[in-house]
């Protein structure tokens, strides 16, 4: 794999480290596939019990690569909405395993990167770790993430946080339900450990049972969802091709202020 770094222990955990730090681990469309496949086979192996997701270096993930979504509003409307289902497929994969999941949150996650967390079933983050849904500040928005973010932090909260794109730490990210605890950066392995041994008491089918349970009582499934990704997947390509998408993504690589902000 060229995006991630994948190990198993002996007692069938799983972890898969995002391994771009030279871009604070943001998307592109090798990841996104790499990421899926990973998912994908860990949950057809019964040998395979918990997947932690986590990110090399200081950060978790920054969400999408801008230098590839820039090779993106040059694309057509058709091509950028099969990008965006595939991400899709990625958000949709990870929430509806049947394996238990950690988002261990190493540092900063933006956007997509926020998607990840959400869809996990526990998140435990360092507690000088950053936060930020920034898409409407580039002219985008949380399209095909929004379904889990929204679940995590309540519609209200997410009115807030999609519209200002403001940045925020754990202590607020816990606060709205994106994350369930934050630790010192040397107590973050410790952390995980001990919700890992947590997890390795239940048995393996009760786990997945007790996993399918709350979708079902929650009244959401993986054919819904899929429906409500093409949904989500034709916002974001549009936007992404429109006037302002072009804007706002050319304004964060120039390091300038887009046309809408007024400087005077």
């Amino acid at each position: 794999m060229q995006t991630l770094i994948s190990s198993t222990d002996n007692r069938g955990v799983l972890t898969l480290n995002m391994n771009r730090p030279q871009v604070h681990n943001a998307f592109d469309a090798v990841m996104i596939r790499e990421l899926t496949r990973a998912l994908k086979l860990a949950d057809q192996d019964d040998s395979v019990r918990i997947v932690v997701i986590t990110g090399t270096g200081s950060c978790f993930s920054a969400g999408a690569d801008m230098h590839w979504m820039r090779s993106l509003v040059e694309a057509d409307l058709a091509d950028n909405e099969r990008d965006a289902l595939e991400l899709a497929t990625l958000m949709r994969s990870l929430n509806y395993l049947s394996k238990p999941t950690i988002a261990r949150i190493n540092g900063a996650a933006f956007g997509g990167g926020l998607g990840l967390i959400a869809a996990c079933d526990i998140s435990i983050a360092v507690d000088n770790a950053r936060f930020g849904l920034t898409e409407a500040r580039l002219g985008l928005a949380p399209a095909v993430i929004s379904p889990y973010v929204i679940r995590c932090i309540g519609e209200h909260n997410a009115r807030r946080y999609f519209l200002t794109g403001e940045r925020f730490g754990s202590q607020q990210a816990q606060q709205i339900g994106l994350i369930q605890q934050y630790v010192t950066t040397d107590q973050l392995d410790q952390a995980v450990e001990e919700m890992t041994l947590q997890l390795l008491k239940g048995g393996p089918l009760a786990i997945a049972h007790c996993k399918q349970l709350v979708f079902t009582v929650a009244g959401h499934n993986a054919k819904e969802q899929k429906g409500i990704d093409a949904i989500t997947s034709k916002l974001i390509a549009r936007l992404r091709v429109s006037a302002e998408g072009q804007e706002g993504l050319s304004a964060f690589l120039d390091k300038r202020n887009p046309e809408w902000i007024d400087t005077k």
